[in-house]
């Protein structure tokens, strides 16, 4: 067991794979074993987890750095993405950074009617000539951080940001963007299976997947026309999955109350500290790449978790990584 930030966790010695899956605090697990049993054994009721669903939305909100009436509901990152991408008019261009996570470029990708899309080293996305640019804040395979004050200051893009590999541990306040996209099971440490969106209040979009949890009345309007989805983002909802949520709720909720800078500071910390034994330069990020000889194997031999990726290996640094985890993971990759 190890204790960061207030918060106990049972993740091994060595676990340097959270850009993968995130290990959650116990007090996380905890409220998804309890809502697991209450399931198990006919006590629970879909009513119990509104609340869960609300608390989630509003963290996320609050890591991301928009109010929660702009925050949508998803499963996973790409069908929110495939939202904009759909209302994407006919012959757009749209940017997206070399190398980009697929489930940020493939909805663009698909959409035909006249729409390109081009890949740009991530240091001159900024400067695309582009409609649309579409990129992870923090690029998944090597870490690298794109350019978020010259996003910002385009006034006539549409700027969508995947904040996957970054809420949690990067400070963000991303109101200015006209679409935040983010899962839930890296630096967020909760299940897979829970997604958010937040929107400008401009951005027209077509709720494709339109339910009845989206509805203004969600409990009143499980059957029946006319559809009369919610004003706000949350119109744009899918229906939950319920136990993703409460592990979200505790998680999500936990991180949005800390000092994110000093989060920061701890993750990159460790992370420049790993860097630097290797000789390479610090790079403000809590991911880095490797292309050392056989740097899987010899991770994985010397009981670290780490992630192939791109020819090498991928390590992740978070709030319960310490720095007999860079030492070990030196260790395997010296000499």
């Amino acid at each position: 067991m190890r204790e960061a930030f207030g918060q106990s966790f049972d993740v091994g010695d060595g676990y340097l794979n959270t850009a993968s899956v995130g290990v959650p605090p116990r007090q996380a697990a905890d409220a998804v074993s309890a809502a697991l049993q209450e399931w198990r054994t006919g006590v629970g009721r879909a009513t119990d987890f509104d609340g869960v669903v609300t608390r989630a939305r509003a963290a996320f909100a609050e890591l991301v750095g928009v109010s929660a009436d702009r925050v949508a509901v998803g499963g996973s990152v790409s069908p929110l993405v495939g939202l904009v991408a759909a209302a994407t008019p006919a012959g757009s261009r749209v940017a997206v950074a070399e190398g980009e996570f697929a489930s940020v470029s493939f909805p663009f990708a698909v959409q035909q009617r006249g729409i390109t899309v081009t890949e740009v080293p991530l240091e001159r996305l900024p400067e695309a000539d582009a409609d649309v640019i579409a990129v992870s804040v923090v690029q998944s395979l090597d870490g690298r951080l794109v350019d978020l004050d010259a996003l910002r200051a385009r006034r006539d893009t549409t700027v969508l940001l995947d904040v996957t590999q970054a809420a949690g541990w990067l400070p963000l306040s991303l109101d200015w963007a006209d679409a935040v996209v983010g899962a839930c099971y890296k630096w967020l440490f909760a299940p897979r299976g829970a997604a958010w969106m937040a929107v400008r209040p401009d951005l027209e979009l077509v709720p494709h997947a339109a339910n009845w949890y989206a509805a203004e009345d969600a409990w009143g309007s499980t059957s029946g026309l006319p559809p009369v989805l919610a004003a706000t983002a949350r119109g744009l909802d899918a229906s939950p999955a319920w136990y993703c949520h409460v592990g979200a709720a505790e998680s999500l909720g936990w991180l949005a109350e800390l000092d994110r800078e000093k989060v920061r500071e701890h993750c990159v910390g460790l992370a420049d500290r790993f860097r630097a034994g290797l000789g390479l330069e610090q790079a403000g990020s809590a991911i880095v790449h490797v292309t050392v000889p056989d740097a899987a194997a010899r991770l994985a031999e010397a009981g670290v978790a780490a992630t192939t990726r791109g020819g090498g290996a991928r390590l992740s640094f978070a709030l319960y990584s310490t720095e007999e985890d860079v030492d070990r993971a030196l260790g395997a990759l010296s000499g």
